[in-house]
């Protein structure tokens, strides 16, 4: 296993969530400019394999705009030097919406794996270069189902349910990894084995209001970055939108969401991974993704607030804006005078929040409160709440709405 070979290039991408939107403010303009940005960096920095790991689209029925922007892309990089193209499908994705056309994306040298089945080989790519030498063996492991990978039985308790999903989702990664080297084995040749997730690890940094939703119920949504095998040359991981390393390893990473997603990653600086193999050892450069729509959260009192405005609109700002007010002074005709503050200005306010008016008119009541500050186990504990539910039976109802709800978001309602 001595033959050489030049240095390969992979590019690492993963949420991309087409489609999703900022309260109510469609952003296909912004999806548009960063796929256009993306196909130049790759035809630029000369990538030879594009690497997606889950949540291509923000919901299992995306748009007629989401499919064309997608399969545009799709088109592009496949004309381009970029020789592979592998997408996994994430916890968002329908895997029966992206695995319809997979035979025909195939053709296209686009691998698409919306979802696991028992056939392992289907995951377990091996990726040839122009003179059909295999130059990459990948490993395209979705997002693992609870039903992928456990098989549920009566009189379960949490924990149990718990250890077997992450035994499950250990022995998938083992079985994916076994069968990858036995094929390099049999290749004869030092090609890099790298491998796709879309799952939530341990320690895995988050941001409020980002919508990364946990994916089992109890503490299992985070595995530790133990389950995976040391065959890995790369790991390339989605579902988090911050950048990060996992455990500090250089070769297990989040590349993140290219785009905000909400306010509260307004000033997170989004990346994707650019990986270069020599041989087996990988090398990984970050690569700066451009701010497509600028967001802006302005915070403080009234003082506070309409100085930054100012300060937005010398510089001409097209900023879209989140405006929360924290002052003493009640002002109940926030509104108007935030509209009076960006009057003549390109910047735009999608949300407002007068946390004064909530914390002293209304004390305790939530009635200012809007589904966009909370979360659905907070919603339900607030129905417990409301119906005079015992407080020692909360705890086993909410576990039982998690599963519930769990099972519901991995319903593929795009399958017949």
């Amino acid at each position: 296993m001595n033959q050489k070979f030049s240095p390969l290039r992979l590019l690492h991408t993963s949420d991309w969530h087409i489609g999703r939107t900022l309260y109510g403010r469609k952003r296909y303009k912004e999806f548009d400019s960063f796929l256009t940005w993306l196909a130049e960096t790759i035809q630029q920095n000369e990538i030879d394999a594009l690497l997606v790991a889950g949540d291509i689209f923000d919901t299992s029925a995306p748009s007629n705009r989401a499919q064309e922007l997608y399969y545009r892309f799709l088109c592009r990089v496949a004309a381009s030097s970029c020789r592979h193209v592998v997408v996994v499908g994430g916890n968002h994705d329908s895997p029966s919406f992206l695995d319809a056309p997979k035979e025909l994306l195939k053709a296209l040298d686009v691998h698409v794996v919306g979802s696991s089945n028992e056939a392992l080989e289907d995951e377990v790519l091996v990726l040839r270069n122009e003179q059909a030498a295999p130059e990459l063996i990948v490993c395209a492991v979705p997002y693992l189902r609870d039903r992928d990978i456990r098989v549920a039985e009566a009189g379960e308790s949490v924990e149990d349910k718990e250890r077997k999903l992450i035994d499950g989702i250990r022995n998938h990664y083992v079985a994916v990894a076994a069968l990858a080297e036995q094929k390099r084995e049999e290749l004869g040749s030092d090609i890099p084995i790298v491998a796709l997730g879309h799952l939530f690890t341990a320690g895995g940094q988050t941001v409020d209001g980002d919508g990364v939703r946990e994916l089992y119920v109890g503490s299992l949504a985070h595995v530790t970055a133990g389950i995976f095998p040391a065959g890995f040359d790369y790991l390339a991981l989605g579902h988090l939108h911050v950048p990060q390393k996992v455990n500090d390893l250089e070769t297990i990473r989040y590349s993140g969401s290219p785009l905000p997603m909400g306010f509260g990653e307004a000033k997170q600086q989004k990346r994707v991974c650019q990986v270069e193999f020599h041989s087996t050892a990988a090398s990984v450069q970050l690569i700066d993704v451009p701010v497509f729509q600028k967001l802006e959260r302005v915070k403080g009192d009234w003082n506070g607030i309409s100085s930054r405005i100012l300060e937005l609109s010398v510089t001409g700002s097209q900023g879209w804006l989140e405006v929360i007010y924290e002052g003493d002074e009640v002002i109940g005709d926030l509104r108007d005078r935030l509209e009076a503050a960006i009057s003549g200005t390109q910047m735009e306010i999608l949300r407002i929040k007068n946390n004064r008016i909530i914390d002293r008119v209304l004390g305790q009541i939530h009635a200012e409160e809007t589904l966009d500050d909370l979360n659905v186990n907070e919603v339900f504990e607030r129905c417990l709440a409301v119906h005079d539910v015992p407080e020692d039976q909360r705890p086993e109802l909410l576990r039982a709405y998690q599963e519930t709800l769990s099972s519901f978001n991995e319903d593929d309602r795009q399958a017949e």
